[in-house]
């Protein structure tokens, strides 16, 4: 073979060996995700993304404790990634990051170029035993836990001791959702995260918790309690900043929202603006009374008075019946979750899919 019949032959074989590559290229910084399954998914289980203040049963002053997270990535040689960040559901008395239909969903959008990443908070489980106590100890018992003023404000409102401690994992969650987030961007580069394309999402307490990350001002849920108050701040990379560009809603409700105004004497719906992130939401009519269908209705509502786009897709059981709260299994016209949310996202973010 002469040398320049060897060389358009060599030529020819990089040629083709590009061709059959399975890792994309991104087009104009867009980054570029796959119809079909395409990639092994690795995982990296348990990571530390933040420490918070707790109690145990047994506790009188609060310690530190690592809140942990599960990064999904696919195995390709892409430098520019989407990431969806994922919160369960579970009343904010429990709940797990690694939950079979959470991790179902993570290897569906890995599988196809994504970052997925799932997140544990704290919950009631972390907030220990406060029977008999009057209600100045109770309020120095969460001190650096929750704000004061969201402890007064659940003590007037609340009628049990679950009812109370519920309502502050809805603070002790939100502000681990934050610091989780501002970690994803502070690690972006580790996973090839472009994080100019940021989904949250979540079910049921996860989806409330969801909202309030997307629509809350980046200071809300951070700053009402001093790093002299909780040191475990240090570890929540506070100086991170990060926006949203879609949220992902599964039979929620906007109570945490409405939970932050009453606390801090806010107008209705103050925080909402023009600039929020475009809402998928996914919601059944099926009776519910702990996330209704009308929460969905009246976000839609919320956004269309903004001119901000979004879209209420109403499960339906395999059946044809209506569905309820952790419809997971659900349908719109033959289409489950992931796949709909696939499509909500790449349509609205103008992924490049191949």
């Amino acid at each position: 073979m002469n040398k320049l019949v060897f060389i358009i032959f060599f030529t020819i074989l990089t040629f083709i060996a590009c061709e059959n590559d399975e890792s994309p290229t991104s087009n104009n910084g867009i980054p570029v995700v796959q119809l079909d399954p395409t990639y092994t998914v690795s995982i990296d289980e348990d990571i530390t993304y933040a420490d918070g203040l707790s109690h145990d049963e047994s506790s009188t002053t609060p310690f530190a404790i690592p809140i942990k997270l599960d990064v999904y990535f696919p195995e390709n040689d892409s430098d520019n990634r989407p990431v969806f960040m994922f919160i369960h559901g579970g009343g904010f008395t429990g709940g797990i990051k690694h939950k079979p239909e959470i991790v179902d969903m993570a290897n569906y959008y890995a599988s196809r170029g994504w970052v997925f990443i799932s997140i544990d908070y704290r919950t009631t489980e972390e907030l220990g035993a406060i029977q008999g106590m009057t209600p100045d100890e109770v309020k120095m018992y969460y001190k650096g836990i929750v704000p004061q003023e969201w402890i007064e404000n659940a003590l007037d409102g609340a009628q049990t001791t679950d009812q109370f401690q519920q309502s502050l994992a809805m603070y002790t969650a939100q502000r681990d959702a934050k610091a989780a987030l501002r970690w994803i961007v502070a690690n972006d580069n580790n996973y090839k995260i472009n994080s100019d394309y940021i989904t949250i999402g979540g079910a049921s307490a996860g989806a409330i918790t969801a909202i309030a990350l997307g629509i809350s001002n980046i200071e809300d849920f951070r700053d009402e309690i001093t790093i002299n108050e909780d040191p475990t701040l240090t570890t929540t990379n506070l100086d991170q900043v990060y926006e949203v560009r879609s949220m992902v809603y599964f039979w929620g409700s906007n109570a945490k929202l409405d939970a932050f105004e009453a606390v801090y004497d806010l107008e209705q719906y103050d925080r909402y603006d023009t600039n929020d992130p475009e809402l998928f939401m996914g919601h059944g009519t099926a009776e519910d009374p702990l996330t209704p269908y009308e929460e969905a209705l009246e976000l839609q509502g919320i956004y269309e008075s903004l001119g901000i786009y979004s879209r209420l897709m109403t499960l339906l059981q395999p059946n044809g019946d209506p569905a309820g709260h952790g419809a997971w299994n659900a349908v719109v016209d033959g289409k489950g979750l992931s796949e709909l949310t696939f499509d909500f996202l790449v349509d609205r973010q103008n992924l490049v899919v191949e």
